[in-house]
C-alpha cells in the first residue's frame, strides 16, 4: 500500500464531535474520512434542546472552568454561523422555596462575568407582574431574573460542519457502518459494512452513545471507557411563550425544564434525565411526557394537556461514568481516551457547546506541526457582511432585510427562512429559481439536501436539515419521500 493511500486519520461518528473534528482536521491539511452509520445527527446531535449556552446550573456543582469554556464558546457560535444561531433571553422565575434570590443573582453575576461578552447582554431583575412575558406565568411567580444565551440548529450545525470538512478536502460517507478494524504496522486497516475498504494511521472514536461498543467490539480495545447513558425527552407543543423569550424553569428535585419559542408557532419543552442501557433508545416514555407536562404546568397560567403536544423526540445523551453520582451531578465535560500507543482516540462526554473546543483537544496533541484555524472561520452560508461594532446577528438581519429587497417576487416569508437554514447559500437558490413547491419546502433546496447536505430519505430533509416535518400535511410529505424516491 502506498503512503499517500494512508489516511492520516478516519473519524468514526457524524455527530457534532465527529463532523467537528473531520472539519478541524480537513483544514489543518491532514487527509480525513468520517464514516457514519446513519445519517449525520442521526442520533444524539438532533435531539438536543438546542442551546448554545455556558451551563448556568452546572455554578451549582462547581463546574467553573466547564462553565466559562462554554460561555466563551457560545460567543464563538453566535459569530461564526449567525444563519442558523442567535442570542436568546431566559426568563428564570424566583421560587424562594427552591433557591433563594441572593443564590440566584449571585450565580448570574458569575454567569455574566467568567467570560468577555459581545454577542448578548447582562442579567437584570424582573417583574413579571409589568412584563409583557408575565401573563403566561402562574399568579404566584411575581419575580423573575432575564439573562442571555443562545440557540443553535443543532443538527444542521453538524451537517455545515460535515459540509465544510469536504470543502476541505474530507471524504464524508453516511450510512456507512465500519464492520472491522484491525491494526497494522502504519495504523488501522477498516472494512465498512458496504465492503469499502480504508486505510489510516489514526482513528479517533466518537460515535456518542456507541462509543464504547465501538472501541471494545468493533476496534478490539481492552481499555474501553465506561459510559452513563442517559435519555434526554422533549416534547414540542402548543405556544406557551407570549414573548420572545425562553423560559427557564426550577424543579421541586433540583432540576430544571427549558421552555423554548420553537419555529414561531410551538415551545419546545426539555428535558428529562432516564438512565438507559440501550444506546439505540430514543423513544419518549409516558413517564417522561408526564413529568414535563406536570413541571410546565407548575409554573404557567393556562395549562398544557396531552393533546396539546404536537411532536415528540428523544436522544441519549453519553457522559462519563463517575462512580456514585447521579445524571444530574455528573459533568458533562469531555474526556478522552487514548488507546494503546495513540493510533485510536475515544471521545466521552462533551456538550455541543464546546464541539468546536473538542476538536483542537482532539487534534492538537496527534498533529503537533498543524494549526489551528477553526476559531475564526465562518461555517458554510455563514460569511455574513459585518461592519464595524455590528454584533453578528445586527449583520444578519441587515443582509437578511437586504436580500429579501434584492428578491422581491418571493414571499418575505420564503426569503426569511431560506436565510435561516442556509445563510449565503440561499442567494444561489433564489437566484435560480426554488421550482416545484412541496407545501413551503422546495424543489430547489430538496435537491441542495441532497447533493450538498447527504440527505437521502424526507426524514433527513424534513426532520433533520429543516423542522418543516411540523408544518407540512401527510400528502406533502409523501411529495418530499417521492422526490428522494421513497
Amino acid at each position: 500500500m502506498t503512503a499517500d493511500a494512508i489516511l492520516d486519520l478516519l473519524v468514526i461518528g457524524g455527530g457534532v464531535n465527529g463532523a467537528g473534528i473531520a472539519r478541524d482536521a480537513a483544514g489543518r491539511g491532514l487527509t480525513v474520512a468520517l464514516l457514519e452509520a446513519g445519517d449525520l445527527a442521526g442520533a444524539t446531535s438532533s435531539a438536543s434542546t438546542k442551546l448554545v449556552h455556558g451551563g448556568l446550573r452546572y455554578l451549582e456543582f462547581m463546574e467553573f472552568g466547564l462553565v466559562r469554556k462554554a460561555l466563551m464558546e457560545r460567543e464563538v457560535i453566535l459569530s461564526m454561523a449567525p444563519h442558523i444561531s442567535w442570542p436568546m433571553a431566559f426568563l428564570l422565575p424566583h421560587e424562594p422555596h427552591v433557591r433563594p434570590a441572593w443564590m440566584l443573582r449571585a450565580g448570574l453575576f458569575l454567569y455574566d462575568h467568567l467570560a468577555r461578552r459581545r454577542e448578548v447582554p447582562g442579567s437584570g431583575r424582573v417583574n413579571l407582574r409589568m412584563d409583557p412575558a408575565g401573563p403566561a406565568f402562574a399568579r404566584h411567580l411575581q419575580t423573575a431574573f432575564r439573562y442571555w444565551d443562545g440557540w443553535v440548529d443543532d443538527s444542521r450545525l453538524v451537517v455545515l460542519n460535515a459540509r465544510d470538512a469536504a470543502d476541505h478536502g474530507a471524504a464524508i460517507h453516511t450510512r456507512e457502518a465500519v464492520a472491522s478494524a484491525r491494526r497494522t504496522d502504519f495504523g488501522w486497516a477498516v472494512e465498512t459494512a458496504s465492503g469499502r475498504s480504508l486505510a489510516c494511521r489514526h482513528i479517533v472514536n466518537a460515535a456518542g452513545p456507541w462509543a464504547e461498543r465501538v472501541a471494545r467490539e468493533t476496534l478490539g480495545l481492552d481499555d474501553a471507557p465506561r459510559l452513563r447513558l442517559v435519555q434526554g425527552g422533549h416534547i414540542v407543543t402548543r405556544k406557551v411563550n407570549r414573548t420572545a423569550d425562553a423560559w427557564m424553569l426550577q424543579q421541586p428535585d433540583g432540576r430544571i425544564i427549558f421552555v423554548i419559542p420553537y419555529e414561531g408557532e410551538w415551545s419546545l419543552i426539555g428535558t428529562t434525565e432516564t438512565p438507559v442501557d440501550d444506546p439505540a433508545a430514543h423513544s419518549l416514555t409516558g413517564d417522561e411526557e408526564a413529568y414535563l407536562l406536570e413541571a410546565v404546568n407548575r409554573s404557567i397560567a393556562r395549562p398544557l394537556k396531552p393533546e396539546d403536544i404536537v411532536h415528540r423526540f428523544a436522544g441519549v445523551r453519553p457522559l462519563v461514568l463517575e462512580e456514585g453520582k447521579g445524571a444530574r451531578e455528573t459533568t458533562r465535560d469531555w474526556r478522552l481516551v487514548r488507546h494503546g500507543a495513540g493510533a485510536a482516540t475515544t471521545v466521552v462526554g462533551g456538550k455541543i457547546t464546546t464541539y468546536r473546543r473538542l476538536a483542537e483537544a482532539v487534534l492538537d496533541p496527534l498533529f503537533p506541526g498543524t494549526r489551528r484555524w477553526t476559531k475564526d472561520a465562518p461555517l458554510p452560508g455563514g460569511d455574513i457582511p459585518r461592519s464595524s461594532g455590528q454584533t453578528a446577528q445586527q449583520a444578519f438581519e441587515a443582509w437578511r432585510a437586504d436580500l429579501a429587497a434584492r428578491h422581491g417576487l418571493y414571499d418575505p416569508a420564503i426569503v426569511a427562512r431560506m436565510a435561516r437554514l442556509y445563510g449565503t447559500l440561499a442567494e444561489p437558490l433564489l437566484a435560480g429559481g426554488l421550482g416545484r413547491n412541496f407545501g413551503g419546502m422546495f424543489e430547489a433546496e430538496l435537491a441542495h439536501m441532497r447533493d450538498r447536505e447527504w440527505a437521502r430519505t424526507a426524514e433527513d430533509a424534513l426532520w433533520r436539515r429543516s423542522k418543516m416535518g411540523l408544518r407540512l400535511s401527510q400528502e406533502e410529505r409523501a411529495g418530499v419521500e417521492a422526490f428522494f424516491g421513497g
